[in-house]
């Protein structure tokens, strides 16, 4: 039923949870794994040797230790994994993100890190959900 599952995670609870159902699926259709961490730059600008640039070189590099941690659980299991750390707007990138590996579902966090509204759906995922063709798993 699935083939590719993209996961894009920014460490926050829900992604945590999303992960983990994520796996459970492509455990039981032997779905290879996507995952994705986005650099929101549009928060602080694509930097040009500036201090915004120490702190999105920080970001990229937290995402990407989360990447290589999730990376060595899929081949625990056996599976295939790719994984994609990128700049950009989250839900827009997701969604190029899927269209580009081919994702048959994407499961992500009902919320990010930088929700503040408990039990209401991010932006993120709203997007998410709004505007891609494929289905979507909040967690």
């Amino acid at each position: 039923m699935y083939e590719t599952i993209l996961v894009p995670t920014d460490g926050s609870d829900p992604a945590n949870r999303a992960v983990e159902h994520a796996l459970a699926i492509a455990e039981r259709y032997g779905a290879d794994v996507h995952a994705l961490y986005c650099v929101e730059t549009h928060r602080y600008g694509e930097p040009a040797l500036s201090s915004a640039e120490l702190v999105l070189d920080r970001l990229e590099d937290q995402g990407a230790a989360m990447l290589d941690e999730l990376g060595s659980r899929v081949d625990n299991v056996g599976l295939e994994y790719g994984s994609t750390v990128c700049h950009g707007r989250p839900w827009e990138e997701i969604r190029e993100t899927a269209d580009e590996v081919g994702a048959d579902l994407i499961v992500l966090g009902f919320q990010g890190q930088s929700h503040e509204r408990p039990g209401k759906i991010g932006s993120v995922a709203e997007r998410v959900v709004r505007y891609t063709d494929r289905p979507v798993l909040t967690a």
